[in-house]
């Protein structure tokens, strides 16, 4: 049996029994609001409607040019970061990626930063700094190294926010590179690569 509802002026919504044996139940929450079916096209469901653990949005950029830095403070890596803008302060933003960098001589880090806070880095001991990931030149003029990115934030914000990746070196006129090898010659056992960050909002 069908159950018709008469519009207040017009229309009307038929709740159609399903044509299979056995009884279902539909549910309704004890509270007033739209009841979220799914969207058919032209039409979507909100993302405050969408459950926990639901990927709201995702924003990504890929760097495949060079950078370079003597630098032995942390300095912005150009092309290296990303903007997201969270829909709740609840949500968590999911950050993955590739970095592709390299050390000449010595050692070469680099850090994940949200607006300039350090995040998904170690702790700082005396003389040893803080980094995500760091690289050592074994003196090998082609070396180059690679680290993916994988970390869950809590910005609690609704602002927009933005990822990026910091480079530094060893004091002293060391060279950290990124997207090259080390000494970035002009040779077929060099290569030129790419890094990438991709954030993703999750509902929190």
């Amino acid at each position: 049996m069908s159950l018709i509802l008469q519009g207040s002026t017009s229309g009307s919504v038929t709740l159609q029994e399903p044509a299979v044996a056995g009884t279902t139940i539909l549910t309704l929450p004890a509270v007033s609001g739209t009841i979220i079916t799914t969207a058919s096209s032209g039409q979507s469901i909100p993302k405050a409607a969408l459950p926990t653990g639901s990927v709201l949005q995702v924003v990504s950029t890929t760097k495949v040019d060079t950078f370079s830095t003597t630098s032995s403070s942390y300095v912005d890596v150009t092309g290296l970061s990303v903007s997201i803008t969270p829909t709740s302060a609840t949500s968590k933003i999911l950050i993955t990626g590739l970095v592709n960098f390299a050390a000449s001589s010595d050692t070469g880090f680099f850090r994940l930063v949200r607006d300039s806070t350090a995040i998904c880095v170690g702790t700082a001991a005396g003389n040893r700094l803080a980094a995500t990931a760091q690289m050592r030149s074994n003196a090998d003029a082609a070396d180059a190294d690679s680290a993916a990115l994988n970390f869950l934030d809590s910005p609690a914000t609704t602002s927009a926010v933005t990822y990026k990746i910091q480079a530094a070196s060893v004091s002293g006129g060391y060279t950290t590179r990124f997207n090259s090898a080390a000494d970035d010659v002009d040779q077929t056992n060099r290569g030129r690569t790419a890094s990438t960050i991709t954030v993703m909002e999750i509902a929190g």
